[in-house]
C-alpha cells in the first residue's frame, strides 16, 4: 500500500475499527459472534476511508463523517457474511467463514442486523439523500448478486452481462461511500456527482482486479483458494476471454462440461495455467485502468487538498493491489 494511504489509514483505522466495536458491543450477545468475527478478520476499510476522505476533501470538519462512513463497513461486513453462505466458501481473509463457525442461520441473521444497523446509523444524520443513497446501493448490491446467482455456469454471459453484475454487486457501496461523503460536506451538485463517478468507476476496477487477482494470486496472500471463481462457476472477464478464443471443437467441450459442473481436477488446473499462460489476468487489469482513469478524471473537481492527494493514491493501489 502506497505510504501516503498507509499513513491516513494508520491515523484513522483505530477511530473506525473503535466504532465498529462500541456499536457491535450495544447489540445482543446472541447476535454478536459472528459479526465480531467477520469484523475481526480485518480488510482494509476502504469503503468507510472513502466517505471520510471525500467528505473532509470537499469541507465536511472534524468527525462529522465517521458514523456513516462506518456504517459502510456496516453494509460491506453484512454483504460478506452472506456471500460466503451463497457462496459455500470456507474461508475469509484467510481465516474459516463465519458459517462454518456459527452456522449458517445464525449468520444469515447477524448480516440481517448488520444492515439494520447502518441504517439506522444513516437515519441519525436527518438526511433523506443520504438514506435513499445507501437504501439504493444495498438493492442494487443485492440484485447483482442474484444476478451472479442466476448466471452460474451460464458461458453465454457477455461482456455486458458481467459488467452489470459487478458494478452491482461491488461499485454502488462504493459509489454511495463517495457520494454520501460529499452530501455531508454541503457542496455543490456539480461536486457530489463528481463524487458519484469516482466512486463508481473506482468499484468496477476494484471488482475487475479482484477477479483477476483470483486466477493468480496464492491462498496464502489472498486468504482463498486461487482459481475458486473457476470452481465455483463464475463468468468473469479472464474466463469469458478464455472461451473466447478457443477453437469451436474445444470450446464446445469445455463449456459443455463447465455448464454441467463436470470437469476433473487436471482439466481445471490446465484451464487455470492457460489462463495465466494467456495473460488473461493482467488483461482484466488492463481493462481496470481505464475505469481508474475516469475515476481519476471525475477526481479534477475536488479541490487540491491532502484529502484529494489520497484519493487519488487509491486508484493506484486498486491497480496494483495483490490481495
Amino acid at each position: 500500500m502506497q505510504k501516503i494511504i498507509a499513513e491516513y489509514l494508520g491515523h484513522e483505522l483505530p477511530r473506525i475499527n473503535a466504532f465498529l466495536k462500541d456499536e457491535t458491543d450495544k447489540l445482543d450477545s446472541s447476535v454478536r459472534p459472528p459479526i465480531q468475527h467477520v469484523l475481526a478478520a480485518g480488510g482494509k476499510r476502504l469503503r468507510p476511508l472513502l466517505t471520510l476522505l471525500a467528505a473532509r476533501a470537499l469541507g465536511a470538519k472534524n468527525d462529522a463523517a465517521l458514523p456513516l462512513a462506518c456504517s459502510l463497513e456496516f453494509l460491506h461486513s453484512a454483504t460478506l457474511l452472506h456471500d460466503d453462505i451463497l457462496d459455500e466458501a470456507d474461508l475469509r481473509r484467510g481465516r474459516q467463514s463465519a458459517h462454518i463457525i456459527y452456522g449458517r442461520s445464525e449468520t444469515i441473521l447477524a448480516g440481517d442486523v448488520l444492515l439494520a444497523l447502518a441504517n439506522r446509523l444513516v437515519a441519525g444524520y436527518g438526511e433523506p439523500r443520504l438514506t435513499d443513497i445507501l437504501s439504493e446501493a444495498i438493492m442494487r448490491t443485492a440484485t447483482g448478486e442474484v444476478k451472479e446467482i442466476a448466471n452460474v455456469r451460464n458461458t453465454e454471459l457477455s461482456n455486458e452481462d458481467y459488467l452489470d453484475i459487478i458494478t452491482g454487486k461491488t461499485a454502488y457501496l462504493f459509489q454511495a461511500a463517495c457520494e454520501c461523503g460529499a452530501i455531508i460536506a454541503g457542496c455543490p451538485k456539480e461536486v457530489e456527482d463528481a463524487a458519484h463517478n469516482y466512486g463508481l468507476y473506482l468499484g468496477i476496477a476494484f471488482q475487475l482486479v479482484d477477479d483477476a487477482l483470483d486466477y493468480v494470486s496464492p491462498s496464502d496472500v489472498s486468504g482463498k483458494p486461487s482459481g475458486g471463481d473457476l470452481r465455483e462457476g463464475k463468468l468473469t472477464l479472464p474466463l469469458i476471454g478464455y472461451f473466447a478464443q478457443l477453437e469451436p471443437a474445444r470450446r464446445e467441450e469445455l463449456e459443455d462440461k463447465f455448464r454441467q459442473n463436470l470437469l476433473s481436477e487436471k482439466e481445471t488446473a490446465d484451464i487455470l495455467h492457460e489462463i495465466t499462460a494467456l495473460n488473461l489476468p493482467q488483461q482484466t487489469r488492463e481493462a481496470a485502468r481505464s475505469y481508474v482513469d475516469q475515476a481519476r478524471e471525475a477526481l479534477k473537481k475536488f479541490p487540491d487538498t491532502p484529502e484529494r492527494e489520497v484519493l487519488d493514491s487509491i486508484l493506484d493501489f486498486v491497480l496494483s493491489r495483490e490481495k
